[in-house]
């Protein structure tokens, strides 16, 4: 197995090194997968703007945190589980959305199961989705822009959930208490 190198600022690429200093504000330090993509600092830069771009969208941060983790358990990304489990526990995210995301099971709330359903098309489709899928989020509430907007969070969280794959990215301590597995 090749080991990828956790790089600190000082030893990563100069390209990548604000990027991670500024990562170390928000998190109060470098998170695994950022000091790992920071041997590219063109992945890590293009991370970084895309998911600064897929929070500017019209979806609230509940709808993108269900997007994210059920693009998550699909793909299999253990630390991206982890790490946004922990988020939605410290927004107060309610513990059976939670566990429901984290075992792909469906959700309660039926505007959040509708993006969960259609996250899932997308996927599988590879973009295609059956118009009674369609029809369905619309009917949920969400919009064309909405539809397009989960096309933009598939390309950000692709960057992250493969580099976290082939990387296998160690789960840091405050995320820990999150970890997750495949179940086969």
């Amino acid at each position: 197995m090749t080991t990828f190198t956790r790089h600190d600022v000082s030893s990563a690429p100069e390209a990548a090194r604000p990027i991670m200093e500024n990562t170390a504000k928000g998190f109060g330090f470098v998170p695994a997968p950022v000091a790992l993509m920071a041997e590219s600092p063109e992945l890590l830069e293009g991370f970084m703007n895309g998911n600064a771009l897929f929070n500017k969208t019209t979806l609230s941060p509940l709808e993108r945190e269900v997007f994210i983790l059920t693009m998550a358990t699909t793909v299999e990304c253990h630390y991206c589980v982890a790490m946004h489990s922990a988020m939605l526990k410290r927004t107060n995210a309610d513990q059976s959305l939670i566990e429901a995301l984290r075992a792909r099971k469906p959700l309660e709330d039926a505007k959040l199961e509708a993006m969960r359903v259609f996250t899932l098309a997308v996927m599988e489709g590879h973009g295609h989705v059956a118009d009674e899928t369609m029809k369905a989020f619309f009917d949920a509430g969400y919009t064309q822009r909405n539809a397009l907007e989960v096309v933009l969070g598939l390309g950000v969280y692709t960057i992250s959930t493969y580099a976290n794959r082939m990387t296998d990215a160690p789960v840091d301590e405050p995320f820990k208490a999150f970890e997750w597995h495949a179940e086969h």
